[in-house]
């Protein structure tokens, strides 16, 4: 089974991988031992590289390393993963056209894994779902906001939505809205009105575009702001983060912020991924 989007997964798998994340923080098993898995991942990717990395050999797999621009040589994509399945088990991959890892997809006869592309980042959205899961156990029933532009990190929060059926609420300028009839999904301009019905703020880094002293003050999550959420609300910044700009220094220091303690799950969300999309079980 191949995980390109959050979508590939109904509401039971996901319910299934978060089990199985669970049963990986109890005990660490060689499930994987004998298994090879090929990644293709940028040297610029930190957390994303090294908790696939470290999950893998953690259960006893072995890894084979590439950079995402070998998938852009002349060679078809085609001939690429038919040549690779004869020796690996399964591929992970991290490039910005998700063209690529969807071609792979298709003709592939081994498991396709998206670990991040300029549309969407599956992975790292089902992990912040889990940790707040198991912080919350009614997290379907609490209320999401996105702060920031279209992106690969708000389409996937979309996705979510609609898949597990929770409301998210998406703040920017005018010109970021992902247009669709969702019943889950809703824009707004009005960051202050909407964080008074919101458990969860989540932000992306701004692009050069919003990169302005009249979004930062109109848009920037302070500790101020926070403090008009509901009770117990969480600040949850889609990591790189950077203080000053999307977000404050003084509620990156508060009690809101949970991202460094979130992230922990990474690596086992990330092995439960595999490991179903291998059809592998404790």
């Amino acid at each position: 089974m191949n995980l390109l989007k959050i979508n590939d997964f109904d509401e039971k798998q996901i319910s299934d991988i978060f089990n199985l994340t669970d049963m990986l923080q109890k005990q660490n098993k060689q499930i994987l031992k004998g298994k090879t898995l090929v990644l293709f991942f940028p040297e610029s990717s930190i957390r994303t590289r090294i908790t696939f990395e470290k999950g893998i050999t953690d259960l006893g797999g072995t890894c084979i390393l590439f950079p995402p621009t070998t998938l852009d040589k002349r060679e078809s994509l085609e001939d690429v993963i038919k040549y690779i399945e004869n020796w690996a088990d399964a591929v992970i991959v991290r490039h910005s056209d998700y063209r690529k890892i969807e071609e792979l997809s298709i003709h592939s006869s081994i498991p396709v894994i998206n670990a991040m592309s300029s549309i969407n980042h599956p992975c790292e959205i089902l992990s912040d779902l889990y940790s707040i899961s198991r912080e919350i156990p009614d997290y379907r029933g609490l209320t999401y906001t996105f702060v920031g532009e279209l992106g690969n990190i708000s389409n996937s929060w979309r996705i979510a939505s609609e898949v597990l059926k929770f409301r998210l609420n998406h703040v920017c300028v005018k010109g970021n809205e992902i247009k669709l009839d969702d019943e889950y999904y809703r824009f707004t301009t009005d960051l202050e009105k909407v964080l008074q019905s919101s458990d969860v703020i989540l932000t992306d880094p701004l692009s050069k575009e919003l990169k302005t002293d009249e979004y930062i003050n109109k848009y920037q999550i302070t500790l101020e702001r926070m403090k008009l959420t509901k009770p117990n609300a969480l600040l949850n910044p889609c990591p790189p983060f950077y203080r000053g700009e999307e977000v404050s220094a003084d509620v990156i220091d508060s009690d809101y912020f949970v991202g460094h303690n979130f992230k922990k799950n990474l690596l086992s969300v990330q092995q439960a991924i595999i490991l179903y999309c291998l059809g592998l079980s404790i």
